[in-house]
């Protein structure tokens, strides 16, 4: 009962990437849509219909990401000078009035893209602020799981997307998508109301010298009384970190990459998770499966695959938390991109040499192509559902747990913003790609994910189990990301007493030869000023 609060404060900001997941499905369904496409498409099809091109649809996808980019950085001001909380209510209503722009056009393109940039620009903030709140708000045993809260609420508004895109899609007027487009008005407006239910970050609140508000912030997150020994081990502990970071004077941009505590290290590996996130080839799947699985020739209705994909997403991010804090985060990116490679060169070798031309009507179809096609949506569900379990939710957890405090705003920022540049890159160029190369696309997100497994092996470390301070502490000790599973940070807490008993005095427990002494053991052992305790077998 003691991290409830903490989980449902957690909980409702992750409410941010329902807004991310929602946004990117529902789009992917509108592009389909008859009126969608009679309104805002050129008339090049045959007898002058009206087609949607690839360069549109690019257009209408992609101006999203643009906004992002520009949102996840301008995050940075508002989330020190607003707050925490105050800046999630402010995106929020940023993103409210993108709908609405998009939801009162009739035809006009431009009205439609503009309002998606302008929706994008909250919708970038809120993937930069809800790893920030929910990093320095988590209690540090079930952080990981918390960060990944905001994976499950992405492919909760996703599949959320398409089950109303499939509801709508035989609407004959432009209800089948203002309805779709327009009901995120209300997701809005329920993150808007985090400014009146939400803490305040305590860490956010100490480093404005604000010690009684933090302790209050604390003690609810906590569900803990005011005077419990925990807040003021939790504040002992922030004020000293605080202290250390603000030696330097102000944070700067540039000092994201700067040498200081391996920042340089943290802010690349930080960007580069996300950039390989983005290249898994899961958002191909989103974006344009509806299109891409057409190829495929399949009975079924590309809206009823997307639901599927959407329901396989969901119930994927659910082990996902708890695998998260049960193998580490390394291991979790490692046998992540091994499975999705497999998945993905599968995929786009049986697409290739079994599917029929696209057009082929389904009578002229060989069991060799429509055995393809099962193949081929079998191995894409497949990779979708091993995306949800490991990297979807793990670049979201490192990205909220690697920094200190005086540039944390900052570098998560670039983290974010390297998302949406790729997922713009991604999203304007890939229907072009997919038109000339078909399902050999997959192969580009194979030799992706390779890369990633290297990457993540020689360079990224493993952060479960630690506080943000001890993560710190680990990047300050030079351990070697393969063995930095075996990392002891030294035990600077205090832990005199059990929570509420305040009848002894407060002491702080010695750092040690041999590393950690647990969390909460309350022993005391001979003090040594080493600048880590690092454990490694011989």
């Amino acid at each position: 009962m003691g991290y409830l609060k903490s989980i449902l404060f957690c909980v409702f900001v992750a409410f941010g990437g329902f807004l991310f997941g929602y946004d990117i499905g529902v789009i992917s369904g509108c592009l389909v849509m008859p009126d969608f496409i009679n309104r805002f498409g050129e008339p090049t099809g045959p007898n002058g219909e009206m087609v949607l091109s690839a360069t549109r649809q690019s257009l209408i996808t992609s101006l999203l990401s643009v906004g992002t980019t520009i949102g996840a950085l301008a995050q940075a001001f508002t989330a020190d000078s607003l707050g925490r909380r105050a800046s999630i209510a402010f995106w929020a209503g940023i993103f409210t009035i993108g709908v609405a722009i998009q939801i009162s056009t009739t035809y006009s393109l431009g009205q439609i893209v503009f309002g998606r940039f302008f929706a994008g620009l909250g919708v970038g903030a809120m993937s930069a602020i809800v790893p920030l709140y929910n990093g320095e708000a988590a209690p540090k045993k079930i952080r990981g799981a918390l960060l990944a809260l905001y994976q499950f609420q992405i492919m909760s508004g996703l599949f959320i997307s398409y089950c109303i895109d499939l509801g709508t899609s035989n609407i004959a007027n432009s209800a089948s998508w203002r309805i779709p487009v327009g009901i995120q008005m209300l997701w809005g407006l329920i993150l808007i109301l985090a400014l009146f239910i939400l803490p305040e970050s305590p860490r956010h609140l100490l480093g404005l010298h604000r010690e009684d508000e933090a302790r209050r912030s604390i003690a609810i997150l906590n569900n803990v009384p005011i005077d419990d020994i925990l807040v003021h081990e939790t504040i002992d502990e922030l004020r000293e970190a605080i202290r250390e970071e603000n030696e330097g004077g102000k944070a700067t941009w540039i000092e994201c990459f700067s040498h200081r505590n391996k920042l340089y290290w943290r802010t690349i590996n930080g960007m580069m998770l996300q950039f390989v996130q983005q290249l898994n080839g899961q958002n191909f799947y989103y974006y344009y499966g509806d299109t891409f699985f057409k190829s495929a020739n399949l009975n079924m209705s590309a809206y009823v695959i997307q639901v599927i994909l959407g329901g396989v997403s969901v119930v994927a991010t659910i082990p996902g938390m708890y695998v998260v804090e049960k193998w580490g985060r390394r291991t979790s990116l490692l046998v992540g991109a091994l499975w999705q490679a497999a998945c993905a060169i599968i995929a786009g070798l049986v697409g290739h040499y079994t599917l029929a031309p696209v057009g082929t009507p389904p009578d002229q179809l060989t069991a060799r192509n429509i055995a393809g096609g099962d193949v081929l949506i079998a191995f894409a569900i497949i990779h979708v559902f091993a995306f949800n379990m490991f990297w979807g939710p793990v670049p979201w957890v490192y990205l909220g747990e690697s920094f200190p405090l005086r540039v944390r705003p900052k570098a998560i920022a670039l983290g974010s913003a390297t998302n949406w540049v790729w997922n713009f890159l991604l999203g304007y160029f890939s229907p072009t790609i997919a038109d000339e190369i078909g399902p050999l696309i997959t192969m580009v997100f194979f030799g992706m994910l390779i890369y990633g497994t290297v990457y993540v092996y020689f360079f990224v470390p493993e952060t479960k189990g630690l506080s943000l301070e001890e993560v710190d502490e680990m990047y300050r000790s030079g351990v070697k990301p393969w063995n930095s599973a075996k990392f002891k940070p030294h035990d600077r807490h205090l832990h005199a007493k059990e929570h509420g008993d305040l009848n002894k005095p407060v002491e702080f427990v010695p750092e040690t030869e041999e590393g950690s002494l647990g969390q909460g053991s309350g022993e005391k052992k001979d003090s040594a000023r080493e600048e880590t305790t690092y454990v490694e077998n011989a």
